[in-house]
């Protein structure tokens, strides 16, 4: 098995980010996929805060994010407004939260610890900057199996008791985030109606 590292992206990856996107996210609308313009943009703005998991040379996975004040009392937001249309201009190195915006694994690589180690690069970002932690609007894959019989908020919910178990929550919650609520309409994706999740992971380090 060959090593797996993790390193922050350069603009050689962008064509493999493009097509990282239609693999790993199938259910969906094209206009919620990054592509390499929007790439080249989050990496000129915010370099430290965008990685890449290769296998050799091949991009087998992501992490993209910026700098963002967030307001917990009013929470409700679109994927596309909040990324800025995934150029992220709205980058804000005082900004207290670092926005996650994609974590994504091609599915041949899944199983390996490559997400746990994206997300471990993110927090060194936090820890780093002394931010207060990260936000993210997360999906809910597992859901299109149970929609016909359970609401999004009760889905949710069982996740989270560990009476079920999704694909991208449960790895979210035992990567030690909190599931802070339900966002409508983040994002057009047909597996999840779409719902997405408002995930925190607070740093236990920041100082105020």
């Amino acid at each position: 098995m060959s090593e797996i590292t993790i390193v922050n992206t350069r603009p050689e990856h962008f064509p493999q980010l493009e097509e990282l996107q239609l693999v790993c996210y199938p259910t969906l609308a094209p206009m919620e996929l990054m592509g390499q313009e929007q790439f080249a943009s989050q990496d000129r703005l915010f370099p430290e805060g965008q990685f890449v998991a290769l296998d050799g040379d091949i991009v087998v996975g992501q992490g993209s994010g910026f700098f963002i004040d967030f307001d917990f009392e009013h929470p409700q937001h679109t994927f596309r407004d909040v990324c800025a249309e995934f150029y992220f201009t709205n980058h804000d190195p005082e900004g207290d939260y670092y926005y996650g915006a994609d974590i994504s694994v091609h599915p041949d690589w899944r199983g390996r610890g490559i997400g746990g180690r994206l997300y471990e690069a993110r927090k060194a970002v936090v820890v780093r900057h002394n931010k207060k932690g990260i936000v993210a609007g997360g999906a809910i894959p597992g859901y299109a199996d149970y929609k016909t019989t359970m609401t999004p908020h009760e889905y949710t919910r069982a996740v989270a008791d560990g009476e079920l178990g999704d694909p991208t929550l449960t790895f979210q919650l035992g990567a030690g985030f909190r599931l802070r609520g339900l966002i409508e309409n983040y994002l057009e994706d047909s597996a999840s109606d779409n719902w997405a999740t408002l995930i925190e992971w607070a740093n236990p380090h920041y100082k105020p």
